[in-house]
């Protein structure tokens, strides 16, 4: 697009079609508006009037998109409902007045959006702290100031209060390239990288078949962002002759923090994570080749063998260098003992 983004007063907006616009109204804006509304919400606010052509309301979700064309879209920001503290365990490494580290368990959800408004860490949090985490990093992410996916498991900081806020996450957005800020995964993985340690350096993302997921990008696309991933082979399962093996354990430290960044990387060189369903599934046959213990671990295990296992960062208040390693957790504890045995 010429005129990618153009923000009028609230709540419209303008959007310019580039020279290789093209299809339907609906399915141009959704993607041009990368997933903030689905493609029914757009259709219905077609319908209702809420979308202009070059000036004239257009009520035809199928009218056909041309070069130049501009589009306003009057579409109000949804307002989240607010998350109320329920009562979830949490497993607590450590707390003191400015934050909290806990070690988040795989199937757990950050934070509140579509499909997950309640159960999630945030509506733990809330409980666990109370009004401590108040209008910390807004609404629906009081205190968070990085996450997990839902079926990663591993250790998290959270903040609780605006000073600690603002210095862990100004942390987070250094990467640890100037600071102390360090974090480590452990990743089981199909097959053994030609390289026992190496850096992947390639651009993340939004894939154009699901826009959900990441994907590798050339750096000139318009939305790749830079994405740096260090890896070391720990430990080798099911070695062949060829000096390959079936699997590996791989310690993965981020340079960047993208999302899916290393299941993205890993995948990219071959290697994706076991259990992966949305970068692996193509993967799932090779546990055929596998002893029947490991080959049934493998095939029971549903979600990506993913585990940030250490978390490095300075107190925001003492300026201490506080470092926390999170437990392997049983279901990744019984996968990698199937894999050794």
């Amino acid at each position: 697009m010429n005129d990618p983004f153009n923000q009028g007063e609230t709540p419209r907006k303008v959007l310019t079609a580039g020279e290789d616009a093209e299809g339907r109204l609906d399915s141009w804006l959704t993607g041009v508006l990368e997933g903030e509304f689905s493609r029914n919400r757009i259709k219905s606010l077609i319908e209702q009037g809420a979308v202009y052509i070059d000036g004239k309301p257009c009520l035809e979700a199928k009218k056909k998109v041309h070069p130049g064309m501009v589009v306003e879209i009057e579409a109000p920001e949804p307002e989240d409902p607010e998350p109320k503290g329920e009562d979830i365990p949490l497993e607590v490494l450590y707390e003191d007045d400015d934050l909290i580290v806990i070690a988040k368990p795989a199937g757990l959800v950050v934070h509140p959006g579509a499909g997950n408004w309640t159960g999630t860490l945030v509506n733990a949090l809330i409980h666990h702290c109370g009004d401590s985490l108040s209008g910390i990093g807004g609404v629906k992410r009081p205190g968070i100031v990085h996450r997990l996916d839902k079926d990663t498991s591993g250790v998290m900081v959270v903040a609780k209060n605006d000073m600690a806020h603002r210095h862990l996450a100004d942390q987070f957005a250094d990467h640890g390239r100037t600071g102390d800020l360090e974090r480590a995964y452990l990743a089981l993985v199909w097959g053994r990288p030609q390289q026992l340690r190496g850096t992947i350096d390639a651009p993340l993302g939004r894939s154009t078949a699901d826009r959900t997921k990441r994907s590798v990008k050339r750096e000139e696309s318009m939305d790749a962002r830079e994405a740096i991933t260090h890896y070391e082979v720990v430990e080798r399962f099911h070695e062949l002759p060829d000096a390959t093996a079936l699997a590996a354990l791989v310690e993965c430290r981020l340079e960047t923090g993208r999302t899916h960044q290393i299941r993205v990387h890993m995948a990219h060189i071959g290697h994706p994570l076991i259990g992966d369903p949305d970068y692996g599934a193509a993967f799932k046959t090779k546990a055929n080749r596998l002893p029947d213990e490991a080959k049934h671990a493998v095939n029971g295990f549903h979600r990506q063998a993913l585990h940030a296992y250490l978390l490095a960062f300075e107190h925001p208040r003492t300026g201490e260098i506080m470092e926390f390693e999170a437990p392997i957790p049983e279901d990744f504890e019984e996968l990698l003992e199937a894999l050794r045995g």
